[in-house]
């Protein structure tokens, strides 16, 4: 006798909905997101789509008509519970478009809790498209399977974060100029934690003599070599969730 079929396939498409999911509840996309079912993946009335609402987790979808302009669907069966993550927040300063929408993508993958564009005086980009980079978090969050979208907050200048920093979160700052070591530094941490990046041009010496003169500041290295700013954002999360994070969680 054959075995049934997985139900839903991992074929399934994966969408993000900004409405909060129940069993039994409808659920209707326009615009680019039923551009993607219909036309790119090609769903048809009974298949199946995983929607996540960043509320209660992931849910088996089935779609009940897809047209050119909407696809309706409706919830059926919750997979997994939104997903906790480690309270770790990474604070990039911000770099040129297409090298800071790396690292919102490659962020959002390891894991991070929460984003925090940072403005230093090198920097050579002082805007950020917070739709746009929102959706980049989004789409990197559906290819990734991962329930939790990473909160992303409006930049903020250097001096300003440094002024209301919370005094029970440690912020590890990468600094080119040295510090202690990184992994012993991350593998003994415990509790809430941050870590800061630079800009191309990296930090100034008065902007670095600010941050460590900030007590829960704990400079560290990220290794021998000068790393660009998006490098060094992405492997300091890689760091992070390797040493002290949720990779060694067993999957779901």
């Amino acid at each position: 006798m054959p075995a049934t079929p997985a139900w839903p396939p991992k074929s399934a498409p994966r969408l993000f909905v900004d409405h909060e999911l129940s069993a039994g509840g409808h659920v209707t996309v326009w615009g680019p997101q039923a551009h993607y079912l219909s036309r790119v993946m090609r769903v048809t009335d009974g298949d199946a789509v995983v929607l996540c609402d960043n509320v209660t987790g992931e849910w088996a979808a089935r779609v009940l008509s897809a047209g050119k302009r909407e696809v309706q669907l409706c919830a059926e069966t919750l997979l997994r519970l939104r997903e906790e993550v480690p309270d770790f927040t990474l604070c990039a300063a911000l770099l040129k478009k297409d090298r800071f929408d790396l690292v919102l993508e490659k962020a959002c993958e390891l894991g991070v809790a929460r984003i925090q564009p940072v403005l230093t005086r090198r920097c050579v980009a002082d805007k950020l498209n917070l739709e746009r980079a929102r959706a980049i978090l989004t789409e990197a969050a559906e290819q990734c399977a991962r329930t939790a979208l990473p909160l992303l907050l409006e930049p903020v200048k250097l001096e300003a974060m440094l002024k209301q920093w919370d005094p029970a979160r440690a912020l590890f700052f990468a600094d080119e100029a040295g510090g202690k070591e990184a992994l012993r530094q991350f593998g003994t941490h415990q509790g809430p934690a941050a870590l800061l990046t630079g800009p191309e041009g990296g930090f100034d010496q008065a902007e670095r003599q600010a941050v460590r003169a900030l007590p829960q500041a704990r400079p560290i290295t990220l290794g021998p070599r000068v790393l660009r700013g998006e490098t060094a954002a992405i492997a300091g999360c890689a760091l992070w969730m390797g040493v002290a994070g949720d990779w060694g969680r067993t999957p779901d």
